[in-house]
């Protein structure tokens, strides 16, 4: 055997940026390394060995213990093979965020158990799914994570992602004070633990059949298809549908048996449905200008056609596929369980006229062309075209069957440039003649597009000009953005449309009426207010060490000295500057659901003028930039933004004005305006953003019938604005807010408000609290 090289040898080819690092780290660390970097040479590229290396050196500056930096150092490369290379920066933040909850001995065990985590889940964005249920666990009870990491291996062989995060929710919920059957639970010692694994436990795993699914799907089509495990239970009990994108096989991480059929006969056939879209399809189909229950039609089609070429040249395929078409679902669902059963048995009649009709067009249909598919499913959708449908509720009962999202193709826009879509207004001057013959509509609005105004002025009857009767100019454009669809796990772009509209004017008068009647609040906050204020330029004197001399120390000290006494030495002082450099943005939900009356004959839309009235005289007393915006929403298309004060104006008469002549009306599309009014304050300079997002009820809209599809959207503009450093909060006056808010804004972001009439005192204290 031959002996090992001198560890300085072993480093000798280290990248110029970490030649020092050997000489940092401690011995153990070092011998590891020593020992794995000629390996982990050969297999990592240069980006992949400088991020390893970058991440030995942050645990190292980090000082959580030898333990964790000798884990990093042989556990990550075993990792980055499993997963990419990308999955070693991922690790590295985490390890930064665990670094402030835990101790080094957890963040080493979690970095060596992390290899079989790597393995058992088996897709990088799973792995990053882990990573954050970890700081889930941390979050909410730090003393099960040691425990649960030493069965890890027990647990995830039986269990998938999600179902393991129900099992800790639980396990948590339970003994969360209690911790010694928080220990016996997280350790699997305790009856409850088994019941509730065997519970959550699923048939089959993809991670233990996906090597059998590829060589079957080799067998079948002579290639190699990867197939990637996607957490469909992680957050809800229905999982996602498989799906084909990027030249992969998405599958869900785990299946239980179908009505008899074990899971892994239902693996290979929906491995093999996916398999027969790449084999069958050319070209994609165009989307544009097709409505949701078109684009299902021709995907019931485009499903029988791909499946029937696939029969084609393994006829016993047809058998097998047949099992899963036994199931018939109500309403819409129903209609096309019946049409995909017709279709996968061509000798059998269908169950109604209509699965007859497409049973014989399918048969006449030429299956070598994509086109026919669509063709075929417009005329379906054309007969069904009466009977209510809803893409999230009409899902057929079919296991196996897809969501054909590889069918689609979509016109490629230039996003950056869709405000140029919307068409500028032009405004002309013309005669009186022209206007008094010609003009259409004598009081345009802000979305007219074209605006006759008069070179001189011309009184109507009742002396009002005409001019000042026109309509004025739009605000601005309206803005595009994204809108994330939970369901399908992606933002659709440019799918929300937010129009800034002029508020109307109020009364500046009840201002003052209103703070008059809440002097005693304004009292009550006047010293907490006085204590914000910035002080200036303060003088801190007595310092040995300062900026400048303090000259009457020193002459003190000059005399003590003369006089043979110990002079002071603390003869220097030092100039502080307090300073605030901070902007709050108040967004208002001006819902229908604000005309509301709250307890003291008061609506809630009067309740909030009056917290906003008192909130700007505290942050005017204070000194800092603020503005308040308010929403509602009729449809995505039309999400109506009001700007009451900008940052950059007064609070004088005219904001007031804009406040007081508030309204509530319509919806809460909260997710498009949170984005809008993060646009506003990216464009101000402070080091500290705040958002208050004040809100009686949840995220709800007209064209949205299921609950959970705008709250996902809110959480996603909620983590873009952290992203871009702006501090989100939410004061609801909803009492159910416990069941949305905190997913939404996060749990240390969200106050309810169980006493409505309070929200005038409430919420200056609330801007207090979080600007101090």
């Amino acid at each position: 055997m031959l002996p090992s090289p001198p560890i300085s040898e072993a480093f000798a080819d280290l990248p110029p940026d970490h030649a020092d690092l050997p000489e940092r780290l401690p011995e153990p660390a070092r011998a590891a390394l020593a020992r794995i970097l000629p390996d982990v040479r050969r297999k990592l590229s240069p980006r992949g060995l400088d991020t390893w290396l970058r991440g030995a050196d942050v645990l190292l500056q980090m000082g959580r213990g030898d333990g964790a930096l000798r884990a990093w150092i042989e556990a990550m490369p075993e990792v980055s093979r499993d997963l990419g290379e990308d999955v070693l920066a991922d690790m590295a933040t985490a390890c930064l965020g665990f670094a402030s909850r835990t101790s080094g001995g957890v963040i080493e065990r979690i970095l060596d158990t992390a290899p079989l985590a790597a393995r058992r889940l088996g897709d990088a964005s799973l792995f990053k799914s882990y990573l954050r249920f970890l700081e889930h666990i941390l979050a909410r009870a730090p003393r099960a994570m040691r425990p649960m990491l030493d069965h890890l291996g027990e647990l995830l062989d039986v269990l998938t992602l999600g179902g393991l995060r129900r099992w800790a929710d639980w396990g948590i919920d339970a003994h969360r004070s209690d911790y010694a059957e928080l220990q016996l639970y997280f350790s699997l010692q305790s009856e409850a633990a088994q019941s509730v694994l065997q519970t959550e436990r699923k048939g089959v795993v993809l991670v233990d059949v996906q090597r059998r699914l590829t060589i079957y799907l080799r067998a079948l089509w002579g290639r190699d298809f990867m197939l990637v495990p996607t957490a469909g239970d992680f957050e809800q009990r229905i999982g996602l549908r498989p799906f084909a994108a990027d030249h992969k096989l998405y599958l869900p991480d785990a299946l239980d048996d179908w009505r008899d059929i074990p899971g892994l006969d239902l693996y290979r056939a929906q491995a093999a449905h996916l398999a027969a879209h790449f084999a069958a399809m050319k070209n994609p189909i165009t989307a544009e200008g097709l409505v949701s229950l078109q684009m299902a039609c021709i995907g019931l089609i485009e499903d029988a056609r791909a499946e029937e070429l696939a029969i084609a040249r393994f006829p016993k395929l047809r058998r097998f596929w047949a099992r899963f078409h036994t199931k018939t679902a109500g309403g819409m669902a129903g209609q096309f369980d019946r049409i995909a059963r017709a279709l996968i048995n061509p000798d059998l009649p269908g169950d109604d006229d209509l699965s007859l009709w497409v049973q014989s067009r399918f048969a006449c249909m030429d299956l070598s062309d994509t086109l026919a598919s669509r063709e075929l499913g417009l005329r379906l959708a054309d007969r069904l075209q009466a009977a209510p449908y809803s893409r999230h509720g009409d899902i057929p009962s079919c296991p196996y069957r897809c969501d054909n999202r590889i069918l689609w193709e979509y016109e490629e826009i230039d996003w950056q440039q869709s405000s140029a879509m919307v068409p500028e207004q032009v405004r002309k001057h013309v005669s009186v003649t022209e206007m008094v013959n010609e003009v259409e509509v004598e009081t345009a609005g802000e979305d007219a597009q074209e605006i006759w105004v008069q070179s001189a002025e011309f009184f109507d009857d009742d002396g009002t000009s005409f001019n000042e009767r026109e309509g004025k100019e739009p605000v601005a454009l309206p803005v595009l953005y994204e809108e994330f669809d939970h369901t399908i796990q992606m933002a659709r772009p440019c799918w929300a449309t937010v129009r800034e509209i002029r508020p109307k004017l109020g009364d500046p008068a009840d201002v003052q009426t209103i703070l008059e009647q809440n002097s005693r609040i304004t009292e009550r906050l006047r010293h907490l207010l006085d204590a914000m204020r910035p002080q200036g330029t303060q003088r801190i004197r007595k310092l040995e060490d300062g900026d400048e001399l303090d000259l009457n120390a020193a002459v003190m000290a000059a005399i003590d000295t003369r006089m043979r006494r110990q002079p002071d030495p603390r003869v220097m002082m030092r100039l502080v500057r307090h300073t605030r450099d901070t902007a709050v943005m108040v967004l208002l939900d001006l819902s229908e659901s604000t005309n509301d009356t709250a307890p003291g004959d008061q609506t809630i839309l009067q309740l909030t003028q009056t917290a906003c009235v008192l909130l700007s005289e505290a942050i005017h007393q204070v000194g800092d930039s603020f503005a308040i915006h308010g929403f509602c929403s009729d449809g995505r298309q039309n999400v109506f933004y009001n700007r009451f004060k900008d940052f950059e104006q007064p609070w004088a008469e005219l904001a007031k004005a804009r406040l007081m002549g508030a309204e509530g009306r319509l919806s809460t599309r909260m997710g498009a305006a949170i984005r809008h009014a993060t646009t506003h304050l990216g464009q101000v300079k402070a080091s500290r953003k705040l958002m208050l997002v004040l809100t009686d009820g949840e995220p709800a809209d007209i064209d949205i019938r299921d609950p959970f599809y705008l709250r996902h959207d809110a959480r996603q503009a909620v983590d873009a604005a952290r992203q871009q450093g702006v501090v989100p909060f939410c004061l609801t006056l909803d009492p159910r807010a416990d069941a949305y808010a905190q997913r939404i804004f996060g749990d240390r972001n969200v106050q309810v408000l169980d006493r409505v009439e309070r929200l005038p005192e409430r919420l200056p204290q609330l801007y207090a609290s979080l600007t101090r």
